[in-house]
């Protein structure tokens, strides 16, 4: 039975992560804000209405990267103490104190591209030959031309950035704060329940009872809040519709790909393809489980089983340390300074405790380190998603090193690439460890049930609803829990078909992830995993040149757009191939799975 959820007060302090590494206490971090008010009069002093020559713009621009630079240490400090503790009402108040003052700062300096996007083209030329550090900004403005709107207009938008974030505030305050998971009961046991506990635990657990019954206590509680879940979710997906419409976009895709800078077609490409072709040989993994647990049906609460549990070691923290650093010894002495870095300075947060945000995720702070947070469960799927934010961290610490602040806004598109590629090269360098045949089922299950079905099912699923979902608002209609419930049923009938027996409460699965508050995000995981499977493919094959280029393109950031990016890796994603290639080779794995299981039951 697990334990009972700790208050964040009640957690060892080794087990989280050192917030002091960004502001030693909140009296730096109002020395920042001052700061950042100070820099932004003296910017709107000297620069407004006079942003017309090249040399003012870049002048300009350098004081904004500097303001952007603090920016972004202050509302990450805000958001981080939040994101471990949703029921920290003092951490609630300064992050909703520092958003207000930031949006403030961001409505009074809209001027700065408002003004340069007036300038002739010729001006703008002209500037980004004087700056290296300011191009691509510039590049972008032009870029953005069509779509921008009158300067108040934009400084009336710019003051509601905060306001505009709420239906991810509330969200986030449903979930982890409002949420009281009672106690569940299977077989005369008794169990406690919270969202970490069941998305880090009960889902994998192996006993039949215990995970279907926590399956149902689960979905039972979230159905509470599935309507003022879908109001705060249709509320995001129409101010997107709005925005969009501003702005002079034809559709909310189009406005939202705008940014990632990929064209529709690659968007409906990961979708439609995964779809179709990668669900025959995933229903052939569910029917595979269903044989090796002698589950007389399987449901959907029994797809994150494990193959073969019994034979899934424990690992401590410290081994994971072990696992990561030999597993990523590829990427080279640099690389394995950053990962004991990330031990040793407590950039990461294993804690389990009560209102802490579920999943994990790395944030990566321009001139300082990385902070990521997980629950560490002791399993080597712990391993893989450490060493996925591992490679987040990776990734930003060689583009903020080379690049300037300007550039380091990746793609998403791309900007899965780097993490999932850390947990191929994992699975590679285990898979080099043993020649049994049960330890090599087991690492390869580990790809398909962690790696692949969490970026190719998953968040594919996520996408392919969420297509929905937009293709409902553009076309002037709104979401409501009943609609979003349905909308998700038919993604999960039609890609698991008559294989998997949708559990009551499969269809309340959209409730469960927050990046549908990220725009088109859920999609790029197969993107950046399709483009993670070519690349690794080719260190595997290659050696030290592949793996040089792959340094090239983590230290290039946002200068190239993704197809750039992916160039430079050696790969073409303008084309179906990657991406068939992939789904192949996970079909291939699938059947070396089954085919393993046939001669180890010999």
């Amino acid at each position: 039975m697990e334990k009972k959820l700790l208050h964040r007060n009640e957690v060892p302090v080794e087990l989280t992560w050192d917030l002091s590494l960004i502001y030693e206490n909140e009296d730096a971090l109002h020395a920042d804000i001052r700061k950042a008010e100070e820099l932004a009069d003296e910017i709107e002093k000297k620069y407004k209405g006079n942003l017309s020559s090249a040399k003012n713009i870049d002048d300009c621009l350098t004081m904004m990267r500097q303001l952007l630079e603090i920016e972004t240490l202050i509302s990450n400090y805000c958001e981080l103490a939040v994101s471990v503790d949703y029921s920290d009402s003092a951490a609630m108040d300064l992050q909703g104190q520092t958003g207000r003052t930031i949006s403030a700062i961001e409505s009074r300096l809209s001027f700065v591209e408002s003004e340069i996007i007036e300038q002739d083209e010729c001006i703008l030329r002209d500037a980004i030959e004087l700056a290296r550090e300011n191009k691509n900004y510039l590049q972008d403005i032009l870029r953005k031309k069509p779509h921008h709107l009158h300067p108040e207009a934009e400084r009336v938008l710019a003051s509601l950035s905060e306001a505009m974030n709420v239906p991810y505030q509330l969200y986030g305050l449903a979930k982890m704060a409002d949420m009281k998971f009672d106690s569940f009961d299977a077989d005369g046991n008794m169990y406690p329940l919270g969202y970490t506990l069941f998305e880090n635990n009960y889902q994998y657990e192996e006993n039949t009872a215990v995970r279907r019954n926590a399956f149902d206590a689960f979905s039972a509680k979230i159905r509470e809040y599935e309507n003022v879940t879908a109001g705060a979710y249709n509320t995001q997906v129409q101010n997107e519709k709005t925005m969009a419409t501003l702005r002079g976009f034809d559709s909310v895709f189009d406005f939202l790909l705008f940014p990632q800078k990929v064209t529709r077609e690659m968007y409906d490409r990961q979708i439609d393809l995964i779809m179709e072709k990668l669900a025959p040989h995933m229903r052939k993994y569910a029917r595979l489980l269903q044989k090796l647990h002698h589950l007389d049906t399987m449901t959907y609460a029994d797809l994150k089983l494990p193959l073969d549990p019994e034979y899934t070691p424990r690992v401590s923290i410290e081994d994971s340390r072990d696992y990561i650093e030999k597993g990523l010894s590829i990427m080279g002495e640099d690389y394995a300074a950053m990962i004991q870095q990330a031990y040793r300075e407590r950039w990461i947060d294993f804690a389990q405790n009560k209102g802490k945000s579920t999943g994990g995720f790395c944030a990566s702070l321009y001139g300082k380190g990385s902070f990521i947070l997980l629950s560490w469960n002791e399993r080597m799927s712990d391993v893989m998603t450490l060493a996925h934010e591992l490679g987040h961290a990776g990734h930003f610490k060689k583009c903020n090193t080379a690049q300037s602040i300007f550039d380091t806004d990746v793609s998403t598109y791309f900007v899965e690439a780097p993490s999932t590629m850390n947990e191929l090269l994992m699975a590679h360098y285990l898979l080099k460890t043993s020649d049994d045949k049960r330890f090599r089922r087991w690492v390869l299950s580990n790809m398909i049930s962690n790696t692949y079905y969490h970026n190719f099912v998953t968040h594919l699923l996520e996408a392919a609803y969420q297509r929905e979902v937009y293709r409902i608002v553009d076309a002037g209609g709104s979401v409501s829990a009943e609609v979003l419930n349905s909308l998700f049923k038919k993604t999960l009938e039609k890609f698991w078909g008559d294989d998997v027996v949708l559990n009551d409460g499969a269809e309340l699965t959209w409730m469960r992830q927050p990046h549908y508050y990220m725009g088109l995000y859920s999609y790029t995981y197969s993107a950046g995993l399709t483009i993670a499977t070519q690349v690794c493919k080719r260190i595997e094959t290659e050696g030290q040149p592949a793996v040089d280029d792959w340094k090239k393109v983590l230290e290039a950031g946002s200068t190239l757009d993704p197809i750039g990016l992916s160039a430079l890796a050696g790969i073409d994603i303008t084309t179906d191939s990657p991406l068939l290639d992939t789904i192949a080779y996970i079909g291939n794995m699938i059947d070396e799975i089954c085919q393993l299981s046939e001669e180890i039951a010999l």
